[in-house]
């Protein structure tokens, strides 16, 4: 069994030396988006964690803001930016969250964390992926993450909740690290690239 102590333990170890190690690219990041982005380089939004509790995910912004809150608005990547595409081409994006493994808000391997409208339309067995800490990367993501449908991502996410292991996340972290650099479905976020998701019709 995976002691859930244990990974937490070396979330945290190896997700503060991941951080600092990037510390140099993310000040430039910041710098650089403080500048395209007016002054606004973070993305913050609400997500549910372990057991549906809601946390901020911390991102690095790479789209244009919208008055709107149509779906063809929101979920449009014509919004993002020229700096912003560069940076989500080699999930620069995500580094952020590593302040949010290290604050216990996700695990360095997990279910992605969706959006909160979301959680009424799980059934019983999809939402057995909010019973651990939701991951930067999962067993979804190098599946395929946004070349798979809704359905089969969530076969992917409560399978690797119900075979947890540390071979496991090995496995995973190995895989997504190959994915980042042979640039194979790693730039794309699954809230903007594919079909909103309206449930189980």
């Amino acid at each position: 069994m995976y002691n859930p102590f244990f990974k937490r333990v070396l979330d945290f170890i190896f997700s503060l030396i991941g951080f600092l190690t990037l510390l140099p690219m993310i000040v430039v990041l910041i710098f650089i988006l403080l500048f395209v982005n007016k002054g606004k380089p973070f993305f913050f939004q609400q997500r549910p964690g372990k057991n549906e509790k809601p946390f901020n995910i911390i991102k690095f912004k790479t789209m244009v803001d919208v008055d709107s809150q149509k779906d063809d608005e929101v979920h449009n990547l014509s919004r993002v930016t020229k700096v912003g595409a560069f940076i989500r081409k080699y999930s620069l994006d995500e580094v952020l969250q590593l302040v949010n493994v290290l604050k216990g808000d996700m695990s360095l391997v997990g279910p992605r964390p969706l959006l909160m409208e979301y959680l009424p339309l799980y059934n019983e067995i999809q939402s057995k992926r909010h019973h651990i800490r939701p991951g930067i990367t999962g067993w979804a993501q190098v599946k395929g993450r946004n070349s798979i449908v809704w359905k089969k991502k969530f076969e992917y996410d409560v399978w690797y909740v119900e075979n947890l292991s540390f071979i496991l996340d090995v496995k995973i972290l190995i895989l997504t690290i190959k994915k980042v650099f042979i640039k194979e479905g790693v730039n794309s976020d699954e809230n903007l690239t594919m079909e909103v998701w309206k449930g189980n019709v």
